[in-house]
């Protein structure tokens, strides 16, 4: 499943093979992210699995009607037909989870959260999810739209009322945002599906008028988009959900050419960094950096990108909001964590696998249009994805997992929901034990099986790392493919984003089956030119390299600020 294979060799000396660099400006100077330098440039131990066979195994796993696991399928037709007269389907948020299937309410009681994370994964890895098994899988998740509610956007469960008969939950703004930002994800990549179109017109609508009756002020749990107002309720305060709001309307902007989402997507931005403070919440926030991001190099913008990644990384220090939620810069026991995602402080640190992967789909691209933070984001993406193999019950060892005589039940396929760094557990065995993976589902309702802690909707994601992450010749130097996850951008010419932890230069191999030069738009230099089959590129020590892949012989032209190979922008400082 490689993509390319890269190495790392020193083609500095050689790097003026066309016209000056000069001429094509200065090096761009990385600016550091102080939480991310907190992290070791080499974690240990060192250990990247193949996410991309992971997330194969996943989707093969779990959209099989037929299973004889002991668990039987975890996916079902749901025929209640809500929102749009066709049958969907629904996949088990855990494993076991007692809610769910279809004999346990009417069979209606499942969530976009992880089905929806499933066909982006899916898509990513090249899965054609609209003709599977006899199924349009895409076309059949279009029911998560709440037109009955007139809500008029994705949501987490068909109808709010589907929600309590699992359990039951206050309106949580995030669960009711994100959905959108995966249903444009995977419209993405199956664009062509009937009535893909219309349904994000409509979240585009419902977001901007939203934004408009907002006006800079999102200070509530959530927002009632049928109502056109804001709520609150015993949930803490969710600010970020402007940067969810910014990332649809640039898309949509993207999409349709309506100016109107571009200035909303401006005003959403504008109200994310009016904040005096970080109002992290879940899975937001990095998608308004991404979105500032991208606003700054495509329109002149001058947002502070760099305050929107700190709060991200350093998180919610606000008993108004989601406490503590951040990114962790911790070793815990034997392993480092490092980059991994959650809580900070919740009994020592709570992380999570679907939160810890998301951070990669807007924060690797973001690359492209600031990459004065590609060390920065290299680095850290180097420490989340060694880190992250540790929920997957083949990915740590069984003294550090709650369930360790249960570990083959899945085949290392399903991961546990989180791993908790507390050592406080009543269970006797893990007295002491730091860290433990484990997961929240045998709390959500009375029966749950301890089976529960491995999570479908955490694992469903993990097609994100499989698209974008790749290893090098070298261990410890990862390819980051900075196109793979920036759906509505101009991906033309492909990009990659390196990073060396070592001292000393590395040099990596680059191999490929066309005649291309490869640019790097970090020090404005060509590292290779006219390579037809193997280059060797350096890159300096604890520093990075975002390289373009250009046809051999394409002309460069600096317009301003600006760099275009025939005329499409490849560096926009």
């Amino acid at each position: 499943m490689k993509k390319f294979e890269l190495t790392v060799l020193a083609f500095i000396a050689t790097l003026g093979l066309t016209t000056c660099s000069s001429q094509r400006g200065g090096p761009i100077i990385s600016t550091p992210i102080p939480r991310i330098e907190q992290m070791p440039n080499m974690p240990e131990p060192y250990f990247i699995i193949d996410w991309g066979k992971k997330a194969l195994a996943f989707d093969s796993l779990v959209y099989d009607f037929n299973s004889t696991e002991p668990y039987g399928p975890l996916i079902w037709l749901d025929s209640s037909r809500r929102n749009i007269n066709q049958v969907t389907y629904g996949l088990y948020t855990v494993v076991g989870d007692v809610r769910q299937g279809p004999n346990r309410n009417n069979g209606e009681f499942h969530e976009a959260l992880t089905s929806l994370n499933a066909l982006l994964g899916a898509g990513l890895m090249g899965i054609d999810k609209t003709n599977q098994h006899g199924y349009n899988f895409v076309k059949m998740d279009q029911n998560y739209f709440n037109r009955d509610t007139k809500w008029d956007i994705i949501m987490n469960n068909t109808t709010p009322e589907v929600a309590k008969l699992g359990g039951g939950y206050g309106r949580d703004w995030w669960y009711d945002v994100y959905p959108n930002l995966l249903f444009y994800g995977v419209s993405a990549l199956f664009p062509d599906v009937e009535n893909t179109g219309a349904i994000q017109k409509s979240i585009a609508e419902k977001f901007f008028k939203a934004d408009s009756v907002l006006k800079g002020n999102y200070d509530y749990s959530y927002f009632d988009y049928a109502q056109m107002k804001g709520m609150r309720n015993d949930i803490p305060l969710q600010q970020d959900a402007a940067g969810g709001h910014a990332y649809v309307l640039l898309s949509a902007f993207q999409k349709f050419g309506d100016k109107r989402y571009l200035a909303g997507a401006k005003s959403a931005t504008e109200a994310l960094l009016s904040q005096k403070e970080s109002r992290f919440y879940e899975i937001l926030l990095p998608f308004g950096a991404y979105t500032a991001a991208r606003l700054n190099a495509e329109y002149g913008t001058k947002y502070d990108v760099a305050k929107i990644l700190n709060w991200t990384f350093d998180g919610c220090q606000s008993q108004q909001g989601r406490y503590s939620w951040g990114v962790i810069a911790e070793r815990w026991g034997i392993y480092d964590v490092y980059g991994l995602q959650g809580s900070i402080a919740d009994g020592g640190g709570y992380a999570f696998l679907m939160n810890s992967v998301a951070m990669a789909w807007p924060l690797v691209p973001m690359v492209k249009y600031e990459p004065q933070y590609a060390r920065a984001v290299g680095k850290y993406m180097l420490n989340a994805v060694n880190a992250s193999r540790l929920f997957y019950p083949d990915g740590i060892d069984e003294k550090h997992q709650w369930l360790p005589g249960l570990k083959d039940m899945t085949h290392g396929i399903i991961a546990y929901e989180g791993l908790r760094k507390a050592d406080d557990y009543k269970k006797e065995s893990l007295i002491g034990v730091v860290p433990v993976a484990i997961g929240d589902g045998p709390k959500w309702a009375p029966g749950q099986p301890e089976s529960s802690m491995f999570s479908l909707y955490s694992t469903s994601v993990v097609g994100i790392y499989g698209a974008i992450v790749d290893t090098t010749n070298v261990e410890g130097i990862l390819s980051l493919d900075c196109n793979a996850t920036d759906f509505y951008g101009n991906n033309s010419f492909p990009v990659y984003l390196y990073y060396n932890p070592f001292s000393d230069t590395r040099s990596v191999n680059f191999s490929t089956e066309k005649r291309v030069d490869l640019f790097d738009i970090l020090s404005k230099k060509y590292l290779a030119k006219d390579v037809s089959t193997l280059a060797k590129i350096d890159i300096p020590a604890d520093n990075a390299l975002v390289v373009v892949v250009l046809p051999a012989g394409t002309r460069l032209e600096k317009n301003r600020n600006k760099i275009k190979a025939n005329g499409i922008v490849i560096a926009f400082q």
